[in-house]
């Protein structure tokens, strides 16, 4: 899913998201993206069986263990982790399987589509939400996003 307007479609409407892989080390790239998800206003739900707490939320062993439903699954895992992942997003019911930069897996993409959930592969969460509602382009950072239309929402 690479299309402007279904990236701002799923980065609006889904505000839980799963984050499988998230570490407690402040210098780590899932640590920095959870952080920054937080505080643009979503309910950042750490998934990782070595710690208890990360940024504050009790972490979870497995998306299985959450006992609350999740929008997004955002994986910061292996390429050979993701059809694990997959069938387990399917199983809790996740909206959107969220597979970070340089991960690509067609078949689980098209296993987790057919289940009904929205795939973004090869993309940074926190990168899409900086690029569509504002943030990289303060930077000077070309966004790529050009438009005559004003958006059906504004991000303040």
């Amino acid at each position: 899913m690479d299309d402007v307007q279904s990236l701002r479609r799923i980065l609006k409407a889904y505000k839980t998201v799963a984050i499988v892989g998230l570490s407690n080390n402040w210098y780590r790239p899932s640590y920095f993206a959870a952080k920054y998800l937080q505080k643009q206003g979503y309910q950042v739900i750490p998934v990782n069986p070595i710690y208890t707490e990360v940024l504050g939320e009790i972490c979870y062993p497995d998306l299985q263990s959450i006992p609350y439903p999740i929008d997004i699954v955002d994986c910061f895992r292996k390429a050979e982790e993701i059809p694990a992942l997959t069938e387990q997003a399917i199983a809790i019911g996740a909206k959107v399987l969220w597979m970070q930069l340089g991960i690509i897996d067609e078949v689980s993409a098209a296993k987790a589509r057919n289940a009904g959930l929205d795939v973004v592969m090869n993309r940074c969460m926190k990168i899409e939400y900086a690029r569509l509602f504002g943030g990289l382009n303060f930077m000077g950072v070309n966004t790529k996003v050009i438009s005559a239309k004003r958006p059906l929402w504004l991000p303040y």
